[in-house]
């Protein structure tokens, strides 16, 4: 596959929809929200869902909810033609105005800037999930996670898999805990079916561990190695093993890890990074025996291996920000260790 050299042919390349989602979608008939649609991910994957529906010859299946507090934020959905609604997830009473659905994708919630704000982490990540929870309790439910849950583990291990000891460091990842509680509970309560992502990281060609790390390169700055270690998947692929995952949703819920297959070298990836853009490369600190890393052999038995590779990411990476392409301001932090964000 060739670089994308626009945001249009970008956008493209992450939300086309393999032939695996397509057949997936087909087993879920009826309607599909994306809840916390604003962020990262919540276009491309509203995107991927509507062009499924769509050549299934299914229309207006999915609808986008966000706070969309610009009238800029909601164009790109606009004009996809997929509906949007406009709600405060956290208001309960704009939460009991919207429309039950029959599948529910669940997007929202913060981390960045909630170091010193552990009630905002209770009430956005915890609290609000469960009225979510509780409202949309017949729909079957997709819940994002994350892949902080866990505890560090030594790259030797393969990584974390779902049954592996969940005791992160940080209020951050603890609120991520407690948010798959609150599904839980639903599925305890209620039946509810639930499906867990336990996403890390995502790579998209604005924002992610490489343009961290890339734009570093670029900017002549030093890269610390300690968080020595990471596994990254695109987000085209993270979004299709996300859908795949809805067929699973049961009571208790179903869990599972979203990632690349590799274990990989922070100073290997940024060493490779500087090597295709040209420029030389400044490291400092040592490696960490630990880090959080997941191990995804469940996701790939089930839904196939990722189909954009390591090399492909880093080539992408290098040459759209070598030609000037859009970058976001949203630095992962993956380097961070105490889980303060």
């Amino acid at each position: 596959m060739q670089s994308p050299r626009t945001v249009t042919e970008l956008d493209t390349l992450i939300s086309t929809p393999p032939p695996e989602v397509l057949a997936a979608v087909e087993q879920l008939p009826g309607t599909f929200a994306v809840l916390g649609a604003g962020g990262k991910m919540g276009l491309h994957l509203c995107l991927m869902l509507h062009k499924a529906c769509q050549q299934l010859g299914r229309q207006a299946a999915v609808t986008a909810i966000s706070r969309f507090g610009s009238p800029q934020s909601r164009e790109a959905f606009e004009r996809a033609g997929i509906p949007v609604l406009a709600a405060d997830l956290s208001d309960p009473a704009h939460l009991e105005s919207l429309p039950v659905f029959d599948q529910i994708f669940f997007l929202a919630g913060v981390k960045f800037g909630t170091s010193q704000q552990p009630e905002l982490l209770e009430r956005m990540n915890v609290e609000m999930p469960e009225r979510v929870a509780r409202h949309f309790r017949d729909a079957r439910i997709v819940a994002l996670s994350t892949g902080c849950v866990y505890a560090f583990t030594t790259p030797a291990s393969g990584g974390s898999r779902e049954e592996s000891e969940t005791d992160p460091p940080g209020n951050y990842a603890r609120s991520c805990l407690g948010r798959e509680a609150a599904f839980r509970k639903a599925a305890e309560q209620f039946g509810t079916r639930i499906a867990l992502i336990r996403l890390n990281y995502s790579i998209d060609l604005r924002y992610g561990v490489l343009v961290d790390l890339a734009r570093k390169i670029l900017a002549e700055e030093p890269i610390s190695v300690e968080m020595g270690y990471v596994n990254l998947i695109w987000q085209g692929d993270a979004l299709a093993h996300t859908i795949q995952s809805m067929p699973c949703a049961a009571a208790p819920p179903f869990v599972v890890n979203v990632t690349g297959t590799e274990i990989l070298s922070v100073r290997e990836l940024a060493l490779r990074l500087g090597a295709l853009l040209g420029k030389r490369v400044e490291l400092f600190g040592e490696e960490q025996p630990t880090a959080w890393l997941s191990n995804p052999a469940k996701a790939v038995r089930l839904f196939g291996p990722p189909r954009v590779t390591v090399e492909q990411m880093l080539q992408w990476t290098a040459d759209w920000l070598a030609s000037g392409g859009e970058t976001w301001n949203k630095p992962t932090h993956f380097e961070t260790r105490a889980g303060a964000y």
